[in-house]
């Protein structure tokens, strides 16, 4: 497996609008396109910062899934929302997965 970790510094009066910005990523996914999970964070200490982990099954899947012509319009669209809502480009962290454990869910 593969992974990226993506930093988002997101203006103050912008940060409502990150569930529409992952809606949008949601909407533009491919079935096929080896993305095993997205996780979405929001910085405890710092609001305006976000980090999004996507993991993929595998690098050469998720370099695949970035040109897939599917989803050229949908990006696009993304490109200028985010332009609107971020504080600066977005930063990119490409990670080996070692490991990946799951646990069973918190009880209610």
């Amino acid at each position: 497996m593969w992974a990226q970790l993506i930093t988002l510094d997101v203006k103050a009066d912008k940060v409502p609008d990150l569930q529409g910005m992952y809606a949008h990523l949601q909407a533009i996914e491919q079935p096929d396109s080896g993305l095993v999970r997205t996780s979405v964070f929001q910085d405890a200490k710092n609001p305006t910062r976000a980090y999004v982990l996507v993991v993929f099954a595998s690098e050469e899947q998720a370099r695949a899934r970035e040109r897939d012509p599917r989803r050229a319009q949908g990006l696009a669209e993304l490109q200028v929302l985010m332009a609107d809502m971020l504080d600066g480009p977005p930063q990119f962290v490409d990670l080996t997965v070692l490991r990946d454990l799951a646990s069973a869910p918190p009880a209610p």
